[in-house]
């Protein structure tokens, strides 16, 4: 279900991926990822995951909610989680994704600094971002 609600989600915001990027992050996700962090889930009243956010070392390293559920508040309580509960204070942000960057800076992060290719060494830039003090 995890994946599941990944793929969703990367299909929604993550339009400057092209198909074979996502092929290659879905393993990775699967087989290192999801073992690397802090992992938060969200269910609906169903018990089904709506959403889940992951942490390591106080940064937030993965946010990721079914297409259905943006809009609702899943993503900014599993940020609030992840703040007070688990430590995060920084986080990286794909440029391209306006909307999650939009988000962030509306939580209280600010843009601290910039890399030219993610973590893949893929041309797509990382905003580097820091919760305000």
């Amino acid at each position: 279900m995890l994946l599941e609600v990944w793929e969703a989600s990367v299909r929604a915001t993550h339009d400057f991926l092209v198909e074979s990027d996502l092929l290659a992050l879905k393993p990775l996700i699967l087989e290192q990822y999801f073992d690397a962090v802090d992992l938060m889930v969200a269910r609906n009243d169903a018990g089904d995951i709506v959403g889940f956010c992951g942490v390591s070392d106080g940064n937030i390293e993965m946010l990721f909610l079914a297409p259905r559920t943006r809009g609702q508040g899943v993503g900014a309580r599993l940020i609030a989680h992840a703040i007070n509960a688990q430590g995060a204070t920084r986080v990286d942000v794909n440029e391209q994704n306006e909307q999650a960057v939009g988000f962030y800076q509306h939580i209280g992060f600010s843009v601290i600094g910039r890399s030219p290719l993610d973590g893949q060494g893929k041309p797509y830039p990382l905003l580097h971002m820091a919760l305000s003090k």
